[in-house]
């Protein structure tokens, strides 16, 4: 029969390496969240900007002018949000 502290050992080295290797992973995954993050809240800034512009537009009949003067601000708006999120994601880690 083998040693129980020989078994203990070598249990609590198995351990440590499943630890490390799920911190890796989360790690992977968490970069992954937070990179769709930033790309979701730039796209729905920018679409969200465009429909308030196509609907201002059908209200007041000014085709394109405010689509288009909303999509920009849109644009900047979700550039804004993306780097304000950038910088406090650098700032956490």
């Amino acid at each position: 029969m083998t040693n129980p502290e020989d078994f203990k050992t070598r249990l609590k080295i198995a351990k440590s390496k499943i630890k490390n290797q799920v911190q890796f992973d989360n790690k992977r995954g968490s970069f992954m969240g937070n990179a769709f993050k930033l790309g979701t809240e730039l796209v729905a800034a920018v679409m969200v900007g465009t429909i308030i512009g196509f609907i201002l537009d059908s209200w007041f009949d000014t085709k394109p002018w405010l689509i288009i003067i909303f999509f920009f601000l849109g644009t900047a708006a979700g550039i804004l949000n993306v780097i304000k999120t950038a910088n406090k994601m650098q700032k956490d880690d």
